[in-house]
Order: C-alpha cells, then sequence, then structure tokens
C-alpha cells in the first residue's frame, strides 16, 4: 500500500535529516563569504586545440618501412630528414623534367608528384 500524499503532494514517510533554515547552517565567516559581491567580469579561457600532428598515416607500414627506420635511428632524425628532403627534392625534379619532355602541363606534374607521395608513403619510404 502506498504511502498517504500530504497537500503539498509529497509522502508523508519522506523526512529530512535538516533542520533549522539555510541561514543558521552557515558559520558566521561563510555567510560573510558570500555576502561579498561578485567579480564584474570573469576571464574564461578557451579550451585548449590539440595541435595538428605531422606524421604518417602508414608509420611502420610498408616493405620499406622497417629500413628506413633503422636508418633514421642510425644517422639521427636531423639528419635523416635532411637527406630524405634532399631525395624528395631530386624526385621532384626527375618528375618535372620527365613532365617537360612528354610536354605534360603543371597539374598533370602536380599530380604525378602527389601520386610519387602516395606512393612512398604506401612502400614505407615515409615512416
Amino acid at each position: 500500500m502506498a504511502a498517504p500524499l500530504s497537500a503539498t503532494g509529497l509522502s508523508n514517510s519522506l523526512h529530512s535529516t535538516f533542520h533549522g533554515s539555510w541561514a543558521t547552517s552557515f558559520a558566521g565567516g561563510d555567510r560573510a563569504m558570500l555576502a561579498r559581491p561578485a567579480p564584474a567580469s570573469v576571464r574564461v579561457s578557451r579550451p585548449r586545440r590539440s595541435l595538428p600532428r605531422m606524421g604518417n598515416v602508414n608509420e611502420g607500414k610498408g616493405i620499406f618501412a622497417p629500413l628506413v627506420v633503422f636508418t633514421r635511428n642510425i644517422i639521427g632524425r636531423k639528419r635523416f630528414n635532411q637527406l630524405r628532403g634532399k631525395a624528395i627534392a631530386l624526385h621532384s625534379q626527375v618528375i618535372t623534367e620527365f613532365c617537360k619532355t612528354i610536354g605534360a602541363d603543371g597539374k598533370q606534374r602536380q599530380g604525378l608528384i602527389r601520386l610519387a607521395k602516395k606512393n612512398g608513403e604506401k612502400l614505407g619510404f615515409l615512416a
């Protein structure tokens, strides 16, 4: 059987352990702190965005990835990145010369360079 409802609509069986008023429940020091006005403006910082990570989606994948990682560990990351940059620049020059030879326009040349990058990622050269 359900408990009878009072005039407020609540059950008589619900009892509170709180006796008194809100004013008497706070110590004197707390009341003084609550009486102070709130600051006029509050500076809220934006949530920090994670920085975009430069990296290869196929990191560690591809047939040449172990050799690339081994070489990078032996000669050091800085020197390795310099060598890789030179190799990429040389390859881009070869592609450019090839495009000049066959009469391809700039858009086709850019497409070939992008294709070379994708293939390098798949093979593990950019690991």
